[in-house]
């Protein structure tokens, strides 16, 4: 889900065939015509290098430039990130329709899982799940400790207690399904509120139709080169049957289902977009339809509001189709940059840190921003706001200040636990990868070679 994406701009001087796979080229002896030809009896004005003489070797072509990431992805990464943080901050229902994330963050990661199934698809699932798991655990630890320190007892769990509540542990380990959690702990009056719990377990589910859909992929990525339009189109077909309530599904197998049903959609066009199917597309004809998906998403929530109103988290037909109509566009429309254009450069360096830790972000950030509150509430202990004018200042703007103050508790997280994500993907660990290089004389290797 970090990690970086290929740019559009190929580097194979063969032909593309279907859906940019490279069509067979010319076999491994070079020119078919001969790569070391007679040279002319006649002399002739020489316009372009001379051919080597017979029995000399041919001059190595230039490398070919390693494929660097896709900027454009990164920074649509690094928004969705920003709003689910606003999101779960403020609770703007109409951030869904602004920005779907979800849909976005799932269609990013069906591109880059596409891209890696060039390998052997067992390395790959080894690798995509070695990658999630150690910041998870990571996360666990914390949650779990400061539950357990609460009082909370699974097996005493009146939602899943006994043998059941211990067996649910396993998804802090591996997240197959919902991990067992308090809806209650703690009083009203402590350091946190009493549903915290609830809170910090929340982004959870994303990291199980993450682990899902990795574990699909293979099948799913052989079903859409076989036949592209139906794999692409079936998650919405499933999504009208589960997520609508024409076919029911008790349970957190139930929301399982239906998760990776509404967001289905956006990891084939992943693939879509890898694959280059889109490209092949007149851009007014998928703009078009994916517009006609998002017109009859949004009439579908206009007649079916839950009870936040226009958040579409709640509506899941309507939620499959605006986000998947709205990645046809921002992938339709993909520049496939090298480096943040114009303006956007100022921002190189917080895209790429919040790239490189979007997992650490993801995972913590609705804990952190209930952390806020215990430590705003210091403020009104401070000399000067013992008045009431002072007082209700602060309570209006209180929500501004959780806002203000969860990003540098959010930098402090990243400084703290942010690493397991290198450790996870077999790098060295690094305190704050936002892309400035070190020096020369501060790489490890250069103070290796001044040793005797």
């Amino acid at each position: 889900m970090t990690h970086g994406y290929t740019t559009g701009t190929g580097t194979n001087p063969e032909p593309a065939g279907p859906y940019g796979t490279p069509y067979a080229g010319v076999a491994d002896g070079g020119d078919p015509y001969g790569a070391a030809r007679t040279p002319h009896a006649v002399p002739q004005q020489r316009t372009t290098e001379p051919a080597p003489e017979p029995g000399t070797a041919p001059a190595p072509a230039p490398a070919a430039k390693k494929p660097g990431r896709d900027r454009y992805l990164d920074l649509l990464r690094s928004i969705a990130l920003v709003r689910v943080v606003v999101y779960h901050l403020f609770g703007w229902a109409w951030l869904t329709v602004v920005f779907p994330s979800m849909g976005v963050m799932f269609a990013l990661a069906g591109s880059l899982m596409a891209r890696s199934l060039k390998r052997p698809a067992m390395s790959v699932i080894r690798g995509r799940v070695r990658r999630l798991l150690p910041p998870m655990w990571a996360f666990a630890a914390v949650v779990l400790a400061m539950m357990f320190m609460n009082g909370w007892n699974p097996a005493d769990d009146p939602d899943r207690g006994g043998t059941w509540g211990l067996i649910g542990l396993f998804n802090y380990i591996v997240p197959i399904g919902a991990p067992p959690y308090p809806w209650h702990i703690g009083s009203q009056s402590g350091l946190l509120e009493d549903t915290w719990a609830v809170q910090a377990a929340g982004p959870l589910w994303y990291l199980r139709a993450y682990l899902w859909f990795v574990l699909a992929s293979p099948l799913l990525l052989w079903l859409f080169r076989k036949a592209p339009w139906p794999t692409l189109l079936a998650p919405l077909g499933l999504t009208a049957i589960v997520g609508t309530g024409v076919v029911t599904i008790p349970g957190e197998t139930g929301n399982a289902v239906t998760d990776f049903a509404v967001y289905g959609g956006c990891w084939v066009l992943g693939f879509a977009h890898h694959e280059g199917l889109l490209k092949q597309i007149p851009r007014y004809v998928s703009v078009s339809c994916a517009s006609l998906i998002m017109a009859f998403g949004l009439w579908w929530a206009s007649n079916h509001l839950g009870p936040d109103g226009w958040d579409l988290n709640d509506i899941p037909l309507a939620q499959a189709t605006w986000s998947f109509g709205f990645v046809v566009i921002l992938l339709q429309y993909s520049p496939s940059w090298r480096e943040l254009p114009g303006r956007l450069a100022k921002w190189d360096k917080l895209v790429t840190l919040s790239n490189n830790r979007a997992v650490t972000i993801y995972l913590w950030h609705n804990l952190l921003i209930m952390a806020t509150v215990p430590v705003i509430d210091l403020a009104y202990r401070l000399p000067f706001m013992q008045s009431e004018r002072a007082v209700a200042a602060l309570d209006g703007a209180y929500t501004i200040w959780m806002f203000a103050l969860v990003w540098p508790l959010i930098g402090l997280m990243v400084l703290a636990v942010g690493w397991v994500e290198d450790l996870a993907a077999k790098r060295r660990p690094r305190l704050w990868p936002n892309g400035t290089k070190r020096s020369a004389g501060s790489r490890p290797g250069a103070r290796a070679a001044h040793r005797g």
